[in-house]
């Protein structure tokens, strides 16, 4: 791998290609990044990459002291993550991601990963978090069908039979119950990059990707790139 970078969904919009076709996309701001430690072979055993994205924003706390309102400001990060921080010359970050780049070597503390690494007609891979459903049915969680819904009928939305009684007396693993729906890793694959900010690090995806607004996924170059 040698591009990779994190970004923050904004939401989904649609523009036209110089054709007049029109194609839905999602808007990512990525970076920048900046490179927060370089991990080698003989320190870490292992070559990598560790980048920062998005500040951390200082939390304040007000109280009352001897009859006075007293704001204290603390610092988003702990004392070792904001000494980390320091040694790289960043402020503390949010989010902290290690990238197995075939030319780690070449970075260096505090150094800027942009989105203009990336250009209109790239193939990525995009990793995050889903959407938390909740508990949800097995109707909808797995889209089992429902049963008759006469008056008489005393099944509707019920998962089923989950076994035999007698043979083999249990229920077996990965049987389709309801449970916790969403809130789970998942990576698209092939995704297009239809264009690319350099200014504004906005990158336009064509389609979907995981996770709600305002959520943090990973893009990278795609592993199994149709060429």
């Amino acid at each position: 791998m040698k591009k990779a970078i994190l970004a923050t969904k904004i939401g989904m919009t649609q523009i036209f290609n110089e054709n007049g076709v029109l194609t839905p996309v999602t808007v990512l701001q990525a970076g920048p990044c900046y490179v927060t430690q370089v991990k080698t072979v003989d320190n870490d055993g292992y070559s990598a990459v560790q980048v920062g994205f998005v500040d951390k924003k200082d939390k304040v706390i007000s109280k009352d002291a001897t009859g006075k309102k007293e704001v204290m400001r603390i610092h988003g990060v702990n004392k070792p993550l904001q000494g980390h921080f320091a040694k790289a010359g960043v402020s503390g970050k949010r989010y902290l991601k290690e990238f197995k780049f075939d030319n780690a070597e070449e970075y260096t503390l505090g150094q800027e990963i942009k989105a203009d690494i990336f250009e209109a007609g790239d193939k990525i891979d995009v990793s995050g978090t889903t959407k938390g459903k909740g508990f949800q049915g097995a109707i909808k969680r797995h889209g089992l069908h429902r049963g008759p819904m006469g008056h008489g009928s005393k099944f509707h939305r019920h998962a089923g039979s989950n076994g035999a009684c007698s043979d083999p007396s249990r229920v077996f693993k990965g049987k389709k119950m309801p449970g916790q729906m969403g809130s789970v890793k998942a990576t698209i694959q092939n995704l297009e990059i239809v264009r690319v900010d350099a200014e504004q690090n906005l990158i336009l995806v064509k389609g979907a990707v995981p996770g709600p607004k305002k959520s943090c996924v990973l893009l990278k170059e795609s592993v199994k790139s149709a060429k």
